[in-house]
């Protein structure tokens, strides 16, 4: 089921943190400190989706992503509601200092961003490759029957990765502030990136999945530097057209 409200979830989270941030802690500290409580929030999301649509078995594709849709619409409603329209940001002391690299400037606040995310990826391709949760994860959705006859519960798996995935939204969304001032509705230029992101890597592969979101952002930093920022939008989707025709399985799926 495509989870098309993970990119308000993202949203959702840079919010909290420059909520919890307001109080004089690290952005960073407040997207550890929110994980927690959106690793409850995503099980519960989970738990309702499974009660209404896949419990019952019928037509929970379509339903489904309406389900998703809605839960989008509320979060950003709610966020215009609570916040405004108007722009939000943080301060922290690696945000408006850069490091020289010759002749080359690079923000530091890209750094730590750049940082954490790739430490947040190692760690979940540890948790998805060595454990056994982390492997049912991988192989709920491949065969839920033959999950079954190995112990495991393909509700609490699904259940439990749902959470986990809302829970790095929390720290996501804390790069995502530290990187640049957030909206409401930034959720929307994010869905097709990360749609773009998901099928350029493939399915189930956190290696893939870093090395899509590098060659995303180095194609859309060419674009924007050459084409103007009209252009930059456009790359997700061309991108995702262009693997859909060549290759739909991604460059490391199987």
């Amino acid at each position: 089921m495509p989870h098309v409200a993970h990119p308000a979830f993202l949203v959702l989270g840079a919010f909290a943190t420059y909520l919890v941030a307001s109080y004089g802690i690290d952005p960073l500290l407040a997207g550890l400190m929110l994980m927690p409580v959106f690793f409850v929030f995503g099980v519960a999301v989970y738990q309702f989706y499974y009660a209404t649509f896949e419990s019952r078995g019928t037509d929970q594709g379509l339903r489904g992503i309406a389900f998703f849709f809605g839960i989008a619409f509320i979060v950003q409603v709610g966020l215009i509601l609570a916040f405004g329209v108007d722009q939000r940001l943080v301060d922290a002391s690696y945000i408006g200092s850069s490091v020289e690299f010759g002749e080359m400037r690079v923000p530091q606040r890209m750094l730590v961003a750049f940082g954490v995310a790739l430490a947040l990826t190692t760690t979940l391709a540890l948790y998805l490759s060595r454990t056994f949760t982390g492997r049912a994860i991988k192989a709920v959705a491949q065969d839920e029957g033959a999950l079954r006859l190995m112990g495991a519960n393909p509700v609490r798996i699904k259940r439990w990765a749902f959470g986990i995935a809302t829970a790095t939204c929390a720290i996501a969304g804390a790069l995502l502030i530290v990187i640049g001032p957030v909206e409401p509705g930034l959720d929307r230029i994010y869905i097709g990136r990360t749609f773009c992101v998901v099928v350029l890597a493939g399915l189930g592969s956190m290696s893939g999945t870093l090395v899509a979101g590098l060659i995303l952002g180095i194609a859309e930093s060419i674009v924007l530097t050459t084409a103007g920022t009209a252009w930059a939008p456009a790359v997700a989707f061309s991108i995702l057209l262009l693997v859909l025709g060549v290759r739909p399985a991604g460059l490391f799926g199987r």
